[in-house]
């Protein structure tokens, strides 16, 4: 999902960066020029003609070279001498040929290979698919097509620089050696190539001179940033910018009466508003989205189709692939989704579902998902893919969702016992008696099987009599016992939540007969659940003492 996400805003930042373009070079407004600028025209065309000159100079040696090599090549006998002769002639046609190409190019101000003949082109389903999206990456390269140009030309301009001295240093070399030589045969040869090297020389300090004027005339065409930024944002307003609002409008207007007829259905059609909508209404809500997103994107393509703003509709195309590329890698994923979303699919509207380990209730299915817990109170809002690889289940009502809700009081296997102030899937806070706080995450929380006090609970006191007693231990012992300690829960007015109150005989001990005192509570004691314990042991002594039953302690008895 987060792949899909970064790559469709990086399409529509693009999108928006193409858009700010002006649509025509034709938009621009014609201003007058004014004095400084008649003056770079007349300066530009006075370079111009000196460059001009230069290179009629350059093709008549160039010209001059060529008679001479032909000459020198109908005169040689050796091969080895024809073939090196054709070699140096294939160079100097090139480099004349370059020459009348740069002339052309400085006298119109124009690169003459926008005339060239285009060639007859078979048809293939491929290159007119990449002819759609052709004005869109014409239009990225566009965007950097001067700062490319500028790079070229200044690794052209360095390229030459460093190559003039080389070609200079040559010529100073063999002009060095003509004078200081006195063979004659060797001076003739060294004059020989002397013209050739000078040609070199003057070629290369031609191309410096024509990469620099093609470099300063790109940069006095630059303008401020403010001065582009003005420009561009009023040629945006003007063309493409309006296509865009068309284009939003439109869009708007379409899912507006989508959003209409998907109301219409909700009235008219019955089982739309049900609290769990059957298959068929899954499938036509499903439909309506998916219909939905194709609209748009018609919309898209044919208001760019009717504007004839190709570069714009390019760039919808681009994204619509790039859309569909993403959808081939997660077309199982999107099968998974759609599955949920018409509730056949492992999770299931209105079944039980354990997440974050804590049982949830299915509410709705739908791009984002509900989920809620009614002992937490809590309910959730996922992302359909937080439920791809999760099994749901049908449930009981009689089913516990926690073990407890806010304001219950629990008690923990570690001897914790607090009232529940905060509770929810991830964390849950007790109050323990005396106002200290105690906060547990809720899978720790539930690890430690809270034991929840607040509906009703039992209280189990076991108490020791001296075998003394034996004989009566079994009956009024145990009547005395329970009537002494129901009068003193009377008395105290513990009567009201008192459910059940038991005096058993437990077991006879190693050094006593033990007696078991059950007691069960409602829950609005479960605040005195530890004062309730103890009470019950005094109230055990007190009987002992009044009826001078005596209490024994563990004894160690030697026999002979």
């Amino acid at each position: 999902m987060m792949h899909r996400l970064n790559f469709i805003i990086i399409i529509l930042l693009i999108l928006f960066c193409f858009t700010s373009l002006p649509a025509d070079n034709t938009t621009n407004d014609t201003q007058p020029l004014n004095q400084e600028q008649i003056e770079e025209q007349v300066d530009k065309a006075d370079a111009s003609l000196k460059m001009l000159q230069s290179i009629i100079g350059l093709k008549k040696n160039l010209n001059q070279r060529i008679t001479e090599k032909n000459q020198l090549l109908k005169k040689s006998s050796s091969d080895a001498e024809k073939e090196l002769l054709n070699s140096e002639l294939s160079k100097l046609d090139k480099q004349l040929n370059d020459s009348a190409v740069d002339f052309e190019r400085i006298a119109t101000g124009i690169d003459m290979g926008l005339f060239d003949e285009k060639k007859a082109e078979a048809f293939d389903w491929k290159d007119e698919l990449l002819g759609l999206i052709k004005p869109g990456i014409k239009e990225i390269k566009r965007l950097t097509v001067r700062a490319r140009y500028k790079t070229k030309l200044k690794d052209e301009l360095s390229y030459y620089q460093d190559l003039l001295p080389v070609a200079n240093q040559a010529t100073q070399n063999i002009v060095q050696l003509i004078s200081q030589t006195k063979n004659k045969d060797l001076k003739k040869d060294l004059k020989k190539i002397l013209p050739e090297w000078k040609s070199v020389e003057k070629q290369i300090l031609n191309k410096v001179e024509i990469a620099g004027m093609r470099l300063a005339e790109i940069e006095g065409e630059e303008k401020s940033i403010i001065e582009t930024s003005q420009i561009s944002i009023k040629n945006f307003f003007r063309t493409r910018g309006l296509f865009l609002f068309i284009a939003l409008i439109s869009c708007l207007g379409v899912i507006f009466l989508l959003r209409l007829s998907a109301r219409i259905m909700t009235r008219f059609i019955p089982g739309y508003t049900s609290k769990y909508r059957p298959f068929h209404i899954r499938m036509l809500s499903l439909i309506s989205r998916v219909t939905a997103v194709v609209m748009v994107f018609f919309v898209l393509i044919f208001v760019f189709y009717v504007v004839e703003d190709w570069v714009l509709l390019s760039l919808t195309i681009i994204f619509i692939m790039g859309i569909g590329w993403a959808a081939k890698h997660t077309l199982p994923q999107f099968w998974h989704q759609s599955r949920l979303m018409l509730n056949i699919g492992s999770v299931r509207e209105g079944e039980r579902i354990i997440y974050h380990g804590v049982p949830w209730l299915v509410k709705n299915i739908n791009v984002f998902s509900e989920l809620e817990n009614p002992s937490l109170e809590v309910k959730l809002r996922l992302p359909i893919e937080e439920l791809l690889g999760k099994i749901s289940r049908p449930f009981n009502k009689k089913e516990p969702w926690f073990p407890c809700k806010r304001n219950d009081w629990v008690l923990l296997a570690d001897g914790t016992r607090g009232v529940v102030t905060s509770l929810s899937h991830e964390m849950v806070e007790l109050v323990q008696r005396g106002g200290s706080q105690k906060i547990y995450q809720t899978s720790d929380f539930l690890g430690q099987t809270p034991l929840n006090i607040s509906l009703n609970f039992r209280l189990k006191i076991t108490f020791g009599i001296s075998y003394n007693l034996q004989k009566e231990s079994t009956g009024s012992v145990l009547e005395i016992l329970e009537s002494h300690i129901s009068e003193q829960i009377e008395k105290e007015g513990y009567k009201k939540s008192l459910l059940n109150l038991r005096v058993e005989f437990q077991e006879a001990g190693a050094s006593s007969l033990d007696i078991v005192v059950i007691a069960d509570f409602k829950g609005d004691l479960a605040p005195l659940y530890r004062r309730l314990y103890r009470a019950i042991q005094r109230w055990c002594v007190d009987a002992c003492t009044l009826n001078n039953w005596e209490i024994p302690f563990p004894q160690l008895t030697i026999h002979k």
